[in-house]
């Protein structure tokens, strides 16, 4: 824990992380709808406005891991304040940006300070927050992070519609100073001298670090390729092969250094390694229902924008209900039982976009995707908890920032998978109509089949956890399962 004269207040600490979380959200969902109107005032393609969000899902991957790592040396809190920091002035740079390539170093910056604050904001949980209340706070954390999600396509719009697209990004500077002097004042900052910092600097794998960086652009390269159809197919696979390959030996590389970035003890802890790879898994598949459902609800069903995206942000309302509910029950229930039940119920969920129908019957359209929220919220609270538990504190910001790598890297390789499979089902179509009919409907039915089967690979992955644990003497209460 880092040196404080008096520890803070829970509350104090779960609305400062809520709060940057909310912020984040907010900025996210916003920007997405923004990018056809800022293609038009910054005179780019539609295909190079894309950029715009992938640029910080790429920088925020590459970083994570590193900045979790830093934490754990020299302390969370000034880790997570400084990234608040470059968060504001990365909204503020791209906020007043009068060209593209401007923009783009903006959102880099901005994308920097997401890293910080993401890296360090479960172990800043985990070392405020005994294990028996732990799950809760994670669930309060996700409501928040629920609002700016839900709030953002009716912010964003009025604020598009109102102002400037500016303003999406603007607006994160006077609010986030003002989250940034309560969090100041609420997070004890450490003293940290200019030896310390240069030591953990000079020492650190950057070898290790470079070759990760090389191998995520190359993972993320591939899907633009593969997106091209089956022309570019195979110099897409051969891409993203040597992703992997740079990716693969970068943790190699790393495990092997002196001075690692990732604790080799967390690699060889099964319990965590879990988790985080059933984590990887659920966010892929429901990243497929977010990039494939406007599809189909507006580009095949001719329903408005305004009315998809208030269909959509079903999903995330059911989460906001059932998270905090989900957080109580892992705190005085089975984790591992409760996260049974939310894959249960998130497997129902794809078979149910699977089966969604010609007609566009709405009841048949909203209930997987209330159900698939469900999943979610039922999920993520237990499965974080478990998480944190079974690693150290004094690594709690590299566990925490690896967690948030494999929640990132899911929702990445699963809007690319997604849009990759669906496309690659219907050659030379380059936008999709009603009139496709029966060939769009087949085609993003398979892909949801391949959702479900990736989800059931979850399951069982779960209960093999839950079966091993049951088969030894039962020693300490499943809900406090730390591993020293």
């Amino acid at each position: 824990m880092d040196k404080t004269k008096k520890a803070p207040g829970q509350l104090q600490v779960t609305l400062v992380l809520g709060l940057f979380s909310l912020l984040s959200g907010l900025s996210g969902s916003s920007t997405n709808l923004a990018m056809p109107q800022m293609s038009v005032d910054l005179g780019i393609s539609n295909s190079a406005a894309t950029w715009i969000v992938q640029i910080g899902l790429i920088t925020t991957a590459i970083l994570l891991v590193m900045f979790g790592h830093i934490g754990d040396l020299l302390s969370k809190n000034l880790v997570f304040i400084a990234g608040g920091v470059a968060f504001i002035l990365g909204s503020l740079l791209t906020g007043i940006a009068p060209v593209f390539w401007l923009l783009m170093i903006g959102r880099v910056v901005q994308a920097v300070g997401s890293a910080m604050i993401m890296a360090n904001s479960m172990g800043i949980v985990t070392q405020y927050f005994p294990s028996s209340s732990r799950a809760e706070a994670l669930a309060a954390i996700s409501m928040f992070t629920s609002v700016g999600s839900i709030s953002g396509p009716a912010f964003g719009g009025l604020l598009i519609t109102q102002v400037s697209w500016r303003w999406i990004f603007l607006f994160n500077v006077p609010i986030g100073l003002l989250i940034l002097l309560f969090g100041f004042r609420t997070l004890p900052m450490p003293k940290v001298t200019r030896g310390n910092l240069q030591n953990i600097m000079q020492t650190a794998n950057w070898r290790g670090q470079n070759l990760f960086t090389a191998g995520i652009i190359f993972f993320f390269l591939s899907g633009y390729f593969i997106q091209q159809g089956t022309d570019k197919l195979l110099i897409g696979l051969a891409v993203l092969a040597v992703g992997l390959i740079i990716t693969v030996y970068a943790f190699i590389q790393d495990d092997r250094a002196k001075k690692p970035w990732i604790e080799p003890a967390l690699l060889r802890n099964p319990t965590y390694m879990i988790s985080v790879s059933i984590l990887l898994l659920v966010m892929l598949v429901n990243a497929i229902s977010n990039i494939l459902l406007p599809f189909y609800l507006q580009s095949y069903g001719k329903m408005s924008p305004f009315v998809s995206g208030l269909i959509m942000m079903l999903q995330s309302v059911t989460m906001l209900v059932v998270s905090p509910i989900s957080g109580y029950l892992a705190d005085h229930w089975d984790r591992q039982k409760l996260t049974i039940i939310g894959l249960i119920v998130l497997i129902v969920s794809q078979v149910g976009y699977a089966l969604y129908p010609a007609n566009m019957n709405l009841l048949l359209i909203v209930i997987p995707i209330v159900v698939n929220g469900v999943g979610i919220g039922l999920f993520l609270s237990p499965n974080n908890a478990l998480t944190m538990d079974s690693v150290d504190q004094s690594v709690a910001g590299v566990a925490g920032s690896l967690n948030s790598f494999a929640r990132t890297l899911g929702m990445t390789i699963g809007i690319s998978m997604a849009s990759s499979l669906l496309f690659l089902q219907l050659p030379g179509v380059a936008k999709i109509t009603p009139q496709l009919g029966n060939q769009f409907l087949s085609a993003f039915r398979n892909v949801f089949w391949i959702a479900t089967g990736l989800s059931v690979l979850a399951l069982f992955i779960v209960l093999y956890r839950f079966l091993k644990r049951t088969k030894k003497p039962a020693t300490t209460a499943p809900t406090s399962t730390t591993t020293k």
